[in-house]
Formats: C-alpha cells, structure tokens, sequence
C-alpha cells in the first residue's frame, strides 16, 4: 500500500511492548503505558510551509526508528496492522 500523510504527519509502526519480564512477571497495560513507545516510520508527508510559504522539510524519513509517548497519533489500521498517525512534531526523538 502506498499512502501519503498529509502535511507535517507521519505513519508508524509501533513495536510491540513485552507483556512479561525475563522473570516471568506478568506486566499489566496500565504500567506499561506511561513509558516511552518506540515503532519505525513508513509513510512521511512532505512537510508545512513557513509563513512566507517556503517549504519545510520533514526531518524524520521512512525507515526512522522513533520514540514518542503512549499518547501521541491517532490509531489506524492498514493492511489489517496497527499503525500510528501523528504529527511529526509528537517525535521525541529518533534512534
């Protein structure tokens, strides 16, 4: 599938967080969640313009590792795979 964000929005594959430590404790989702996530961006809009209307450059590019919050984007489903869709400005930083 091909999609393009609009704008200064990126598409993420976030990675999956593990349930159970290498002990064998169980993690709830309610501890989890306040952790920074990690996933792979693999749709990149073309950026905004500034206020003369020159454009803006994305700084993040498909196949960037990236870390955001638990609370950052918008879920959706493509090929039947969770994926994310954020502003790239909701990037805490990129690996």
């Amino acid at each position: 599938m091909n999609l393009t964000p609009m704008g200064n929005r990126i598409v993420i594959k976030p990675e999956e967080t593990e349930k159970k430590t290498a002990t064998g404790i169980i993690i709830p989702d309610t501890a989890s969640k306040a952790r920074p996530k990690t996933g792979k961006v693999v749709f990149v809009g073309k950026g905004t313009t500034d206020s003369k209307g020159k454009l803006v450059p994305m700084q993040v590019k498909k196949g960037d590792n990236v870390i955001f919050t638990e609370w950052a984007g918008t879920e959706i489903m493509i090929e039947g795979e969770k994926h994310l869709i954020m502003k790239e400005d909701e990037v805490l930083a990129v690996e």
